[in-house]
């Protein structure tokens, strides 16, 4: 009787996993088709590759797609518990763990961009030239390759030559031999998290000194940067608390694999998949410029089909 009952809970739990992964595979296709639109957009104006919050627009969007393609695929093989050399899963981990840390740190300089833009206008033009963009985003990506860097220079300092060969479950957490390890990159991690704080904060204070002193259509402008500035906050602090997540699943771990498993799933949901739904909103459907392109790229054959509408193209 005891055997049956087990083998009905382990069913009952393969259910909720296959059920679990259904809902990400959807979500995860829906969020890849927008943006890999909104990517589409953006290569069909010249005024957006040209323009340094269009670019780094871009690279959330692309960061932000590599990331839940990589991610998904560890989630999957997590779920189902299928094992692979620690080297293959050391080279998947090297890019889920770039990408994690670009898309905030390049929040992070759209936010300083709008600061710019909006309390040095005169030097706008100079500061966030096409070539400061591009070591920009070349700025961004060392930046974010730091906390991923440190933890695998420890793991290659400590970690036996046959254990690269050994089959594991892909995890961040293997590449953790030792507490001493783990509290370095905690260290990291909340390093960058107060930086990245301290620039919202900063950022914000100087566009609302700005918003209160100006007067008509700057005003208006104004409130709508620093609007944008708090849906950054928003989506940085998402983003930022992703970071904790890997100390949360290693406590869940020690309790039980099943809460392992279901903490992982939440994680995911809130802090890998609701932030990266938040950039096509953000910039690419409050942006008029932006939507324009979209609407007349998306509607194009329609607008064709009724030819005897006023206004719109034969």
């Amino acid at each position: 009787m005891a055997d049956n009952s087990s083998l009905v809970g382990v069913e009952s739990l393969r259910q909720q996993i296959s059920d679990k992964v259904i809902i990400v595979q959807i979500l995860v296709i829906l969020f890849l088709s927008i943006n890999s639109i909104l990517i589409l957009t953006f290569f069909k104006k010249e005024c957006f590759y040209t323009t340094t919050r269009y670019i780094l627009f871009a690279v959330t969007l692309l960061s932000d797609s590599f990331l839940l393609f990589i991610s998904n695929i560890m989630l999957i093989l997590n779920y189902f518990q299928f094992t692979m050399p620690v080297w293959l899963c050391m080279l998947m981990s090297v890019g889920a763990h770039l990408y994690i840390t670009v898309t905030p740190v390049t929040l992070t300089a759209m936010t300083l961009e709008r600061y710019v833009a909006i309390c040095m206008p005169l030097r706008h033009g100079e500061l966030c030239s096409r070539s400061n963009t591009v070591n920009c985003v070349l700025l961004i990506h060392g930046l974010s390759s730091v906390p991923f860097i440190v933890v695998f220079s420890m793991f290659f300092a400590t970690a036996s030559h046959s254990f690269y060969t050994h089959d594991r479950v892909c995890s961040i957490q293997i590449f953790i031999l030792y507490r001493w390890q783990n509290d370095i990159r905690a260290g990291v991690s909340q390093f960058y998290f107060v930086l990245m704080v301290i620039t919202i904060i900063f950022c914000y204070v100087e566009i609302m000194k700005v918003a209160k002193a100006a007067s008509g259509e700057k005003k208006k402008s104004t409130w709508k940067g620093l609007r944008t500035v708090i849906l950054h906050g928003f989506q940085l602090l998402l983003c930022l608390l992703q970071l904790w997540c890997p100390f949360i699943e290693t406590a869940a771990l020690q309790i039980s694999f099943k809460l392992f498993i279901d903490v992982r799933y939440i994680n995911y949901l809130t802090f890998s998949l609701a932030p990266r739904c938040l950039s096509p909103l953000i910039y690419g459907l409050r942006d008029e410029q932006f939507v324009h392109v979209l609407k007349s790229n998306a509607f194009f054959g329609l607008y064709r089909v009724r030819p005897g509408k006023r206004g719109l193209p034969a």
